[in-house]
């Protein structure tokens, strides 16, 4: 399944996560993730409808894009994130410094 879809690219990069994201897959997604941006490097907002499952290591992936990101100055956004995911980013205090909505 993929799990990484860009959605639109106008105002800014909206990229759709499907599934489940783990260690198994995190190097993949990151990579995705990365291809995109390379090519069209202006904000990133992930819309995380249909994501139903991530795990620590993704949490940490979540963290090298939001690095890699916002020091290039542009903004880093997860939105429509389930209930049980957003209180792993929680646990974590990345909502403290990650705009989750």
């Amino acid at each position: 399944m993929q799990q990484v879809r860009l959605v639109s690219a106008d105002e800014k990069l909206v990229i759709a996560l499907t599934g489940e994201i783990d260690a198994a897959t995190s190097e993949e997604f990151y990579a995705q993730v990365c291809a995109v941006y390379e090519h069209d490097r202006k904000d990133v907002e992930f819309d995380c409808t249909a994501l139903e499952f991530i795990d620590s290591t993704t949490l940490g992936t979540f963290v090298k894009l939001f690095k890699m990101v916002t020091g290039e100055g542009y903004a880093f956004r997860l939105v429509n994130v389930r209930p049980r995911i957003k209180k792993l980013f929680e646990i974590c205090a990345l909502d403290r410094i990650m705009e989750i909505a």
